[in-house]
């Protein structure tokens, strides 16, 4: 939901490893593959905070295309249904922490933990305009979980986008652009935006946070394999929160935000079964 670094990173990471044409022709690829991925990148701390996060990393990739159980750009999943318009699968993904010692505007108030997020996706194909390209709606339910205080849940985010993916995978720029919206109900706002009586300030007043929409997202990835075992890749997206249902939150102080990342995978290790097998 806009503040994780490594999650921001590694589906950087998998959009690059696992981007390939949408012709039928197009050879079959292995059933997995691991290596190193390494980048750097900046986001807001939080949506709709002042002060960012910025900084570089190196993780270990794996690549999984199973039949069922897929490890990609969308996470962790386990695909229950797939024909060639219609796929619906079951995932999970992951954030890091923030410290609110690093937030200005938090400062006191507890810490935003890690969150896993875990439910279904729909996705539909709405077209394929040639062989390389496709556009696709992706409709994706997931219940947030805190880790710490018991695995405690934190409501439910809904996140509809429309995806275009375009680009062979033969030494040419492949890119994914997308637009979409992120709402939730009042318990996973007011993870972000709550402020208890006995957090309030005089500059950060009491506020009880509701549910609604989070914010408007559009963005750009961009991945280049440069020998079979290197590739870069980049994105940048940006949130506009001028119509957040919490736009009144002492927390929530920018109307928008930008986010950016750059890097590289270096795969190690392949195997030889093919994924089609």
């Amino acid at each position: 939901m806009g503040r994780s670094f490594a999650l921001y990173l590694a589906c950087c990471a998998w959009l690059a490893a696992i981007a390939t044409p949408v012709s039928a022709a197009q050879p079959a690829l292995p059933l997995w593959e691991a290596g190193i991925v390494a980048g750097a990148a900046s986001t807001p701390a939080y949506p709709g905070a002042d002060d960012r996060s910025t900084r570089a990393l190196a993780l270990p990739l794996v690549v999984y295309r199973g039949k069922v159980l897929r490890a990609d750009r969308s996470g962790i999943n386990a695909r229950l249904f797939d024909s060639d318009r219609v796929e619906l699968d079951v995932g999970f993904a992951a954030s890091l922490p923030a410290r609110s010692r690093d937030v200005a505007l938090r400062d006191g108030m507890p810490d935003l933990r890690s969150l896993v997020e875990f439910g279904p996706r729909l996705k539909l194909l709405l077209a394929a305009p040639d062989a390389v390209s496709r556009v696709r709606l992706e409709l994706p339910l997931r219940a947030p979980f805190e880790l710490g205080h018991g695995f405690r849940r934190h409501g439910f985010v809904f996140e509809p986008r429309i995806v275009y993916e375009t680009g062979s995978d033969a030494g040419t720029w492949q890119a994914a652009a997308s637009v979409g919206a992120i709402a939730g109900n009042a318990r996973l706002h007011a993870y972000f935006y709550d402020v208890a009586p006995q957090y309030a300030t005089p500059w950060r007043p009491a506020y009880r946070a509701h549910g609604g929409l989070l914010a408007t997202r559009v963005g750009l990835n961009l991945s280049r394999r440069l020998t079979p075992d290197w590739r870069v890749f980049g994105l940048v997206r940006y949130d506009h929160l001028g119509q957040a249902a919490n736009r009144d939150s002492p927390l929530l102080r920018r109307d928008g935000g930008w986010s950016a990342g750059v890097g590289v995978t270096w795969t190690l290790y392949r195997s030889a079964a093919r994924a089609w097998d």
